[in-house]
């Protein structure tokens, strides 16, 4: 393969791998009660505690680990999500899947070119291009973030023209308990957080990359060095 291909491939993996790992925190359950109860959800939807905790872990279920098709509720709450909501939800778990999957080539791309032991030259381009997914991600996520700030509302109509059909991720705050139990305030903290995480590990992702690709650099020299000595 081309080596600017292969760098570039080597680039985008490392990227979607640290936005992988920054996400995979925030879709514990415990996370999700936690800032649940940081945007006041309880009274948004008249759930007790422990009626909240069995409602989102059957939904988080159903949405990571495929459990159910968002059917979620007991003998007393009912049916908690509409048929409208399920609907969305099986969408949104399909979006997921392919960005596992996408982050899961990329897990492969990374173990095969490191799997390779190429020379010293070739170790130092690869760690250079780990260091360019590094910074491209930290940049991306700047122009995202500053995007977001200045034009939320576009930024969201975007995002969700880009992965659902039209008309299928509106929902009314008053009565669809969807963005009752997951309010817009809910997203905005989540995101927030998972951008500083991933600006975070990606910065020192591409320390690291310099670091290793300025030893790998300097290998052969100090081999020559060390013979002649």
């Amino acid at each position: 393969m081309p080596g600017r291909l292969w760098a570039f491939l080597v680039a985008a993996a490392t990227a979607l791998v640290i936005l992988g790992a920054s996400i995979l925190p925030f879709t514990t359950p415990a996370y999700v009660r936690l800032e649940q109860d940081r945007t006041g959800v309880g009274s948004l939807t008249g759930y007790s505690g422990g009626e909240l905790d069995l409602v989102t872990n059957q939904i988080l279920a159903d949405l990571f680990l495929w459990r159910g098709d968002f059917s979620v509720g007991d003998a007393d709450l009912g049916l908690v999500l509409n048929e409208r909501e399920q609907g969305h939800m099986r969408d949104v778990r399909g979006v997921f899947a392919g960005f596992e999957l996408l982050v899961l080539a990329s897990v492969v791309v990374l173990a095969l070119a490191f799997r390779r032991r190429p020379d010293s030259a070739a170790r130092a381009a690869l760690w250079r291009a780990v260091g360019s997914g590094g910074r491209g991600l930290v940049v991306a996520i700047a122009v995202a973030g500053a995007f977001a700030v200045f034009a939320f509302d576009a930024a969201f109509e975007v995002f969700h023209r880009l992965f659902f059909s039209a008309g299928s991720y509106t929902f009314d705050p008053r009565t669809d308990r969807l963005v009752q139990l997951f309010p817009e305030q809910f997203w905005s903290e989540t995101a927030i957080a998972v951008g500083a995480v991933a600006i975070v590990v990606a910065i020192l992702t591409a320390l690291l990359a310099a670091r290793r690709a300025g030893a790998a650099r300097l290998a052969p020299v100090l081999s020559t060095s060390e013979a002649r000595t």
